[in-house]
């Protein structure tokens, strides 16, 4: 029996979140911005409710969260959103590192061709970036800095409590990234320093199609990020566009089972953890560990099985394990990965990387038989 192991690609929905959006969807029609009948108040109250449960899973205030179609989406509007205020401060420069997901990378990338400049920070081998690097970087000019709280490809924690606390005392705006942390390293995040934060429903039980941009007040004031699209005034003028009530109510159940659970998933995910390592030392096979395990989120392995090729274990043991080599964003680039290049991984040890991500319910005994067959496999590709 073959085992889902690409859980930081996407998780499958809580059988408990589909619940809540079936019945929105069957008994709760109406626009939640109609206000000028009951249909309107009704699923208006969903996602205010929806948005409570987000705030209580971040210790953030309920007027700080602002729904959009997942954290693609909330990274352009934390970055791109920032170009009148950059413009008109004089604040021309931004901060973030070269292991960032793609609509981190990219929306920096839009603004150094409109005329701003950037600094992107290259992790040490281990994966980490180091929070000397990234404040030796900001300058007056500095309007803001960007960094992902886990990296998607290696698991690798990233010391965004440090870099946000040491620029809490300046006129310097924060972003992180925290697609793979929210609703795991909750005490963390709930104690964290920021301006503003991104994540996707789907990362952690929740539907695809809808993810929160965290906006944290200061003196009683939003940052000054503006629309990049433009249509009517929902979520504040953020993001215009029909709120999708179904997704963002499974959203905030997402938030509210992980507010929950996530301590009890965590000793499981550990478990997993240990067990795939176990069968790793158990395999005669050469192996290492892409960045440091002492820094690495318990639900994700990034591995090197020197000498055997991501791309035909992938293939010949996909009936075993669903695996990835990287992120989806860029599945159908051959090129090595952006991430393990930027640790100093040399090409041919990332040609023979894989990762391994999953949550708390996947099965062990299950996943143990199907890990077994992939590392059999493994042997006899090894060249």
């Amino acid at each position: 029996m073959s085992i889902y192991l690409d859980y930081n690609a996407s998780a499958p929905v809580d059988s408990r979140v589909l619940d809540v959006m079936i019945d929105v969807y069957k008994n709760h029609y109406g626009n939640s911005d109609s206000r000028t009948h009951s249909y309107g108040d009704d699923t208006r109250s969903i996602v205010e409710n929806a948005r409570k449960q987000v705030a209580s899973l971040l210790g953030v205030m309920s007027g700080e969260v602002f729904f959009t179609s997942g954290s693609t989406e909330s990274n352009n509007i934390a970055i791109q959103g920032l170009e009148h205020y950059a413009r008109e401060s004089g604040k021309t420069h931004f901060v973030t590192t070269a292991i960032e997901h793609k609509a981190v990378l990219e929306s920096v990338k839009a603004m150094e061709k409109r005329g701003f400049s950037a600094d992107f920070i290259v992790p040490h081998k281990n994966g980490v970036i180091a929070t000397s690097d990234v404040l030796e970087k900001v300058t007056p000019q500095t309007a803001l800095v960007s960094v992902m709280h886990v990296n998607n490809e290696t698991g690798i924690i990233q010391p965004v409590d440090q870099i946000g606390e040491a620029l809490s005392s300046q006129e310097v705006l924060f972003h992180i990234d925290a697609t793979q942390s929210c609703g795991k390293l909750v005490t963390e995040l709930k104690s964290m320093k920021y301006t503003m934060l991104s994540f996707s429903a789907h990362k952690m039980g929740g539907p695809q199609g809808v993810g929160v941009l965290v906006l944290r007040k200061k003196r009683y004031k939003l940052p000054p990020v503006r629309n990049i699209m433009y249509g009517g005034q929902q979520e504040n003028g953020i993001r215009p566009g029909t709120v999708p009530v179904a997704l963002v109510a499974g959203c905030g159940k997402a938030c509210e089972i992980a507010e929950k659970e996530y301590q009890s998933n965590q000793m499981k995910c550990k478990e997993i953890q240990d067990l795939l390592l176990k069968l790793l030392n158990d395999s005669e096979l050469e192996w290492s560990i892409n960045g440091d395990l002492t820094h690495c989120i318990s639900s994700t392995l990034n591995i090197c099985l020197h000498g055997v090729s991501s791309e035909a274990l992938m293939l010949a043991s996909k009936v075993h394990c669903s695996v990835s080599n990287g992120s989806a964003c860029t599945s159908k680039n051959y090129d090595p990965s952006y991430v393990l290049t930027a640790m100093g991984i040399p090409s041919y040890d990332i040609s023979n990387s894989i990762r391994l991500s999953w949550n708390a319910n996947v099965d062990k005994t299950v996943l143990k038989d199907s890990f077994l067959a992939l590392l059999a496999i493994a042997k006899e590709l090894k060249t």
